[in-house]
């Protein structure tokens, strides 16, 4: 079932951060009720249900939180839940009726998530982002790229998910422990430039103490040094190389050939050099016949894999890190427990007035969802 199974979330509809936080909740179990726009909202990359896989393992309940009494059901289900999930910009839930005060006045144990991009206060926390922009206010942009390239976009890795969902629901479940004490719920504020500076902290660390640069790609693990890097194969395929440690590092020059560059290793003088001898030395087989070379040694080597190469691996495919749901592949639920495991997951189920019953279950009982449909809460 699960090892959040019993928790009741209520999510208010974003993109992004937000839902991803959900789905891990509901991964690990938690009956999750995505309260959606009655309509479209025009909010972030559109694409059928089925392929936005961040929705997985939820229901929804299409309502039109503009309307008074729409707000009152809200509250309702709230004073029966565990955790909020909202990820509008700062003073959107208090305007609709549903924000922190209002919520927490009703339900003393909630826990009330809120993911922003720039946080609930400060010059910035009213103006518009992305990803890109908060990781690029935070510096881990402008620290990711080649030498003498512009910085590289790491998808919306970093900001949405790293600094903004991780953190977020990391809060929630601190926050869900500190309350068997307490007794009473609080807000956890999830900003994610707060997320992304405190990802960096070993990049200041390292900077402060005179071991990395602001120059792009000439730093131990930015595409700087030989023995952390990527290389491509005679077959256009890459491969990549992580071997920081010297007893790595050697092995990898032994299967190579190049055993004299080891001298070298923390000269960064000779790593321009070094990364040349080794990229000749790579383009020389396919990525396969590497592979076969590698397996079995201690390299820290690993293909470079594209997104419908991985879930094929043969470590991946034993381990089961990728599941077909509705015939869509995508990563299986993390991370795994050894009692409580995590349920198998199903697809996005929208609002269906037929399965009202089961859909509200866990909140309300069959009287009150009859009168809520009656009143033409949701159809």
């Amino acid at each position: 079932m699960g090892p959040l199974h019993g928790l009741k979330v209520i999510e208010l509809a974003g993109i992004g951060p937000g839902p991803m936080a959900a789905m891990l909740l509901a991964d690990m179990g938690a009956s999750v009720l995505r309260i959606d726009r009655t309509e479209p909202a025009g909010l972030g990359v559109p694409r059928p249900p089925r392929f936005d896989l961040l929705l997985r393992n939820r229901r929804s309940i299409p309502l039109d939180l503009k309307q008074a009494d729409a707000v009152e059901f809200a509250l309702d289900l709230v004073a029966r839940s565990d955790v909020l999930i909202e990820g509008f910009r700062p003073g959107v839930t208090e305007r609709l009726g549903l924000g922190p005060t209002v919520c927490l006045g009703r339900n003393r144990r909630l826990i009330y998530g809120r993911i922003t991009g720039w946080g609930q206060d400060g010059p910035l926390a009213n103006a518009v982002g992305h990803d890109i922009n908060y990781i690029a206010l935070t510096g881990a942009l402008h620290a990711i790229g080649r030498a003498g390239q512009a910085p590289a976009v790491p998808l919306n890795l970093v900001g949405d998910f790293g600094g903004g969902t991780m953190y977020l629901v990391m809060g929630i479940l601190a926050a869900l422990h500190e309350m068997k004490t307490s007794g009473v719920g609080q807000v956890v504020d999830a900003a994610m430039v707060d997320g992304v500076a405190s990802l960096m902290t070993q990049p200041h660390g390292t900077f402060a103490a005179g071991m990395m640069s602001n120059d792009r790609g000439t730093n131990i693990t930015d595409s700087g040094a030989p023995f952390y890097d990527v290389y491509e194969c005679s077959d256009g395929k890459w491969v990549s190389i992580g071997a920081v440690e010297k007893k790595f590092y050697a092995e990898v020059l032994r299967l190579l050939g190049l055993d004299e560059l080891l001298a070298d290793q923390w000269n960064r003088d000779k790593w321009s050099t070094a990364k040349a001898q080794i990229g000749v030395k790579i383009k020389s087989r396919t990525c396969a016949e590497w592979c076969t070379i590698f397996e079995g040694t201690d390299s820290c080597f690993a293909p470079v894999l594209t997104l419908d190469e991985a879930p094929h691996h043969p470590h991946l495919q034993q381990r089961g890190t990728y599941v077909e749901i509705d015939g869509v592949t995508q990563p299986a639920p993390a991370p795994r427990f050894s009692r409580s495991v995590s349920p198998a997951p199903l697809p996005f189920r929208p609002w269906d007035p037929e399965q009202a019953q089961e859909i509200l279950q866990p909140w309300l009982n069959s009287s009150e969802v009859g009168a809520a449909q009656a009143a033409g809460l949701f159809g």
